[in-house]
């Protein structure tokens, strides 16, 4: 799902098919994506959940990928989602945690307090703790800043197979797998590399 407005979605689950984390496991190529980073211009800030933390640093992981990186926000609780997100109340009641509608949110919160272009948000589950969501749920968003602050925000949501630690590591890298394609998509030839921060008229 793209979106030039920063607005939240309908916040209805659409997951494709599952996915064994093994498959990412074998094309990931993390020295390849910071290459593609820092020829993009990319600064990067995660609103991390599910993952807690591991989109973060699967990029950190890679020599000389320090520049990229503005920050990282865990926000595993609804609470802290809320306090340092920005997440409203009201969407966390309607539309449930594990939603591409909290996706989008967390990700505007983390960019608005931010010096980022590039904001990547992961909220979902592993384990069957929600009759209405299946395990291995998990839901994203990505947001690139172009030209005069113009955001672009995506959506997905995956469905992946395994233990708790497959799901969330195949989850951090199908969240950074996913950027180069959607750069592509639309964003190329407007990213800015100065990225937005907390005055940012378009926040």
């Amino acid at each position: 799902m793209r979106s030039n407005m920063p607005a939240p979605t309908d916040g209805l689950l659409r997951p494709n098919h599952s996915r064994p984390s093994s498959e990412l496991e074998d094309a990931f190529d993390a020295a390849g994506l910071v290459a593609f980073f820092k020829e993009a211009g990319f600064k990067m800030v995660t609103a991390e959940s599910c993952t807690a933390g591991l989109i973060a640093s699967t990029v950190a992981d890679v020599p000389g990928a320090g520049g990229l990186l503005d920050c990282a926000f865990v926000t595993y609780s609804p609470e802290a989602k809320q306090r340092c997100l920005g997440v409203q109340a009201s969407t966390l009641e309607k539309f449930n945690l594990t939603s591409e509608t909290v996706a989008r949110e967390m990700a505007i919160g983390a960019l608005n307090n931010s010096r980022a272009n590039l904001a990547v948000s992961n909220t979902g589950v592993t384990d069957p703790v929600d009759d209405e969501v299946a395990p291995g749920t998990q839901c994203y968003a990505w947001i690139f800043v172009g030209k005069g602050g113009r955001r672009t925000v995506y959506s997905e949501t995956r469905v992946f197979e395994g233990d708790r630690s497959e799901i969330r590591l195949a989850s951090a890298r199908y969240a950074l797998s996913r950027i180069r394609e959607l750069f592509n998509q639309t964003c190329k030839d407007v990213i800015s590399t100065r990225g937005s921060g907390p005055n940012d008229p378009s926040a």
